[in-house]
């Protein structure tokens, strides 16, 4: 299967993201990304399969992510009476600009961008395996609101014992689950 190449430039705010229905392992896969030169990349905007975070402020994400501390935990839902699951979480938050993103936390297992722990920064997203740490396959995500010398902390809505949106840190039982930070704001790169 091959994209529609063209030479188009997509502006500073734009994130390109592919979307799939099948399960990607990454887990043995490694780029380093400070070899990147970000000013002469070319993104073909053809493609659909944008992540298009035009004026949004990573502070204006977190802020209104925060807004939904204690919105309870419903399997697939985006809706904020009923509940949300963590991309359903994801989602409302980042329709709430208008931003699209994938429904589902594993159709973020491609999105470019992804940045060492260390230099996550707020807006950030964090990726996860589900429950079952073994399969390394996306199954859970959020949002990262704070990494400094305290550890990294993250807003997400969990199945597990808050049951809903709450803010955790980057424990032991995460870190066993962790795949990935991926940077969609560009002006995380400017800081």
């Amino acid at each position: 299967m091959h994209d529609n190449i063209q030479s188009k430039k997509t502006t500073a705010h734009d994130t390109p993201y592919r979307t799939n229905s099948r399960a990607i392992d990454s887990s043995n896969t490694s780029v380093d990304s400070s070899s990147i030169d970000s000013s002469s990349v070319s993104i073909d905007s053809s493609n659909t399969s944008y992540i298009h975070t035009g004026n949004t402020t990573p502070e204006q994400i977190v802020s209104f992510a925060e807004t939904l501390l204690n919105t309870p935990y419903k399997y697939a839902s985006t809706d904020p009476k009923q509940g949300f699951d963590c991309s359903g979480f994801i989602t409302y938050v980042f329709n709430h600009f208008s931003i699209n993103v994938p429904r589902s936390s594993v159709d973020f297992t491609n999105v470019p961008h992804e940045v060492p722990v260390k230099e996550a920064k707020l807006g950030d997203l964090i990726l996860f395996t589900g429950t079952d740490s073994t399969i390394r396959i996306v199954g859970h995500m959020g949002i990262v609101i704070y990494n400094g010398k305290d550890g990294l902390l993250f807003i997400h809505s969990s199945s597990g014992k808050a049951h809903g949106v709450t803010i955790t840190p980057l424990n032991d039982y995460y870190k066993g689950r962790f795949m990935k930070v991926i940077r969609v704001f560009p002006q995380n790169e400017a800081k």
